[in-house]
C-alpha cells in the first residue's frame, strides 16, 4: 500500500473521529450540569431523565430516516448540517430559563446527532482501505468514548473557571463551530462520492432491491436489539452512576461526577485492544459476549455495596473496558449483516436502537434514583448488558448459517 493511500486513510479516519467525538460530546451537553439545573430551576431527576429521553427519541427517529438520506444525497453535506445543529444546541442551552428552554437545547442536539452513525460509517466503508477498516472502526468508537469523557471535564471545568454554566454551554457551541471549520478544510477526505472502496463482485449484475428490503433481515433487528440493551446499560452509567455512588457511599458530587469520565476512558482503552482483535477473530459474537459479561459482573459487584466507595468508583469505571473492547467487533458484525448498497440504511436503523435505549432507560433509572434505589442502577445496567450479549450471539448465528448451509 502506497504512502499516499496511508495518508488518505489517516486523514479520513481522523476527521470522522473528531466529528464522531463531537456528536458524543453533545450527548452529554446537559447531564454534567444536572445538579446546577436542580439548584437553579428546581427540576427532579425524573424531569432531567425526560430531557435525555427527548434527545434520544428525536435522534432515534431521525437516525433511521437519516440512513435513507445519506444513501441518496451523500454523507458529507449531512455532516455539516448536523454540526450546525450542535452549535445551535449549545447557544440554546446557554440561554435556558427553565425546563422548556432546556428541552429546546436537547431537541436541537438530538436533530444534530441523528445522522452521525449512518454518515460516519458510509464514509469509512467507502473511503478507507479494507486492511485498515477494523482500526477505523476502533478509532471511531474511541473518539465517541473520548467525546463522552471530555464533556463532563470540559463543562464542569469551564463552569468552575468562569463561574457560569451558561459560558460553559457557549464553549461547547464554539467547539462545534471549530469542528465545522476543520471538516471544511479537509472536505476532500470525507467525500463519499469517490474513494478506495469497490463494489462486491457481481453487484452490478444484481437487480436493484426495494429500499426497504433490508428490513426483512432478522440479523438487522437482532443488531437493533443488541444496541437497545447495551445502550440501556450505558444510559444508566452516563446519567446516574455518579449520583448513585454518592447516595450509596456518601461521596461528594465533585468526586463521583468523574466516574463517567473514567468509564469512557477505560472504554476507549478497550477499543484500542478491540481494534486488533477484530482483525483476528472469526467469531465476533464471542469477543462481544466475553467482554460485556465481564463488565456485567463488575457492575453487580458495585451494586452489592461490598466495596468501599473509592474502590466501587474504580470498578465502575473499569467496567467500561469490557464494553469498549466489544465495540469494534460490534461494528464489524453489523457490516457483515448489511446487504451491498444499503450501508447508510442499515447503520441508521441499527444505531437507532442506541437512541431508543437511551430514551426509554433514562426515565426508568431516574425514577429509581428518585425512589431511593441507587444500587438498582447498577443491577439494571448489568442485566441489560447480559441481554445485549444474547442478542449478539443470535446475530452471529444468523450470519454464519448461510455459509454453513451453502454447498462446498
Amino acid at each position: 500500500m502506497t504512502p499516499q493511500r496511508r495518508r488518505q486513510d489517516l486523514t479520513t479516519i481522523s476527521l470522522i473521529g473528531v466529528a464522531h467525538g463531537t456528536s458524543h460530546f453533545f450527548h452529554m451537553l446537559l447531564p454534567p450540569l444536572f445538579p446546577v439545573f436542580i439548584r437553579d430551576f428546581g427540576l427532579s431527576y425524573a424531569e432531567l431523565g425526560l430531557l435525555v429521553s427527548s434527545f434520544f427519541v428525536i435522534s432515534g427517529i431521525g437516525q433511521a430516516l437519516a440512513g435513507f438520506v445519506v444513501d441518496r444525497v451523500g454523507a458529507r453535506p449531512i455532516l455539516f448540517a448536523a454540526l450546525a445543529c450542535f452549535v445551535g444546541a449549545g447557544v440554546a442551552a446557554s440561554m435556558a430559563q427553565g425546563f422548556w428552554t432546556l428541552m429546546l437545547a436537547a431537541a436541537l442536539a438530538g436533530v444534530g446527532n441523528c445522522p452521525f452513525h449512518p454518515a460516519d460509517f458510509t464514509v469509512l466503508n467507502k473511503r478507507v482501505s479494507q486492511p485498515r477498516l477494523g482500526h477505523a472502526f476502533s478509532v471511531h468508537g474511541i473518539s465517541g468514548n473520548l467525546g463522552w469523557a471530555a464533556a463532563p471535564v470540559f463543562l464542569i471545568g469551564l463552569q468552575s473557571a468562569t463561574g457560569s454554566w451558561r459560558l460553559a454551554c457557549l464553549g461547547a457551541a464554539a467547539w462545534a463551530a471549530l469542528v465545522i471549520v476543520a471538516l471544511w478544510i479537509g472536505r476532500g477526505a470525507i467525500d463519499d462520492s469517490q474513494g478506495a472502496w469497490q463494489k462486491p463482485a457481481g453487484a452490478a449484475a444484481l437487480a436493484p432491491e426495494h429500499p426497504l428490503a433490508f428490513l426483512r433481515l432478522p440479523s438487522v433487528w437482532l443488531c437493533f436489539s443488541f444496541f437497545f440493551w447495551s445502550t440501556a446499560a450505558l444510559s444508566a452509567m452516563q446519567s446516574f452512576a455518579g449520583p448513585a455512588l454518592g447516595a450509596m457511599h456518601g461521596l461528594p458530587l465533585a468526586a463521583t461526577a468523574f466516574v463517567v469520565t473514567g468509564y469512557m476512558l477505560c472504554g476507549a482503552a478497550g477499543m484500542v485492544v478491540g481494534g486488533f482483535l477484530v482483525a483476528r477473530a472469526e467469531r465476533l459474537e464471542r469477543v462481544i459476549g466475553l467482554a460485556m459479561s465481564a463488565s456485567a459482573v463488575a457492575l453487580l459487584v458495585v451494586a452489592s455495596g461490598a466495596l468501599p466507595g473509592t474502590l466501587a468508583m474504580a470498578l465502575a469505571a473499569m467496567a467500561g473496558f469490557g464494553t469498549g473492547l466489544a465495540g469494534p467487533s460490534r461494528d464489524m458484525l453489523i457490516k457483515r449483516a448489511a446487504p451491498p448498497g444499503a450501508t447508510g440504511r442499515v447503520y441508521g436503523t441499527v444505531y437507532s436502537g442506541l437512541d431508543v435505549g437511551f430514551a426509554l432507560a433514562a426515565p426508568v433509572f431516574g425514577w429509581l434514583m428518585d425512589h431511593g434505589q441507587p444500587a438498582s442502577v447498577f443491577v439494571g445496567a448489568a442485566v441489560a448488558l447480559g441481554l445485549g450479549v444474547a442478542s449478539a450471539g443470535l446475530v452471529g448465528l444468523r450470519i454464519r448459517r448461510p455459509a454453513v448451509q451453502s454447498p462446498a
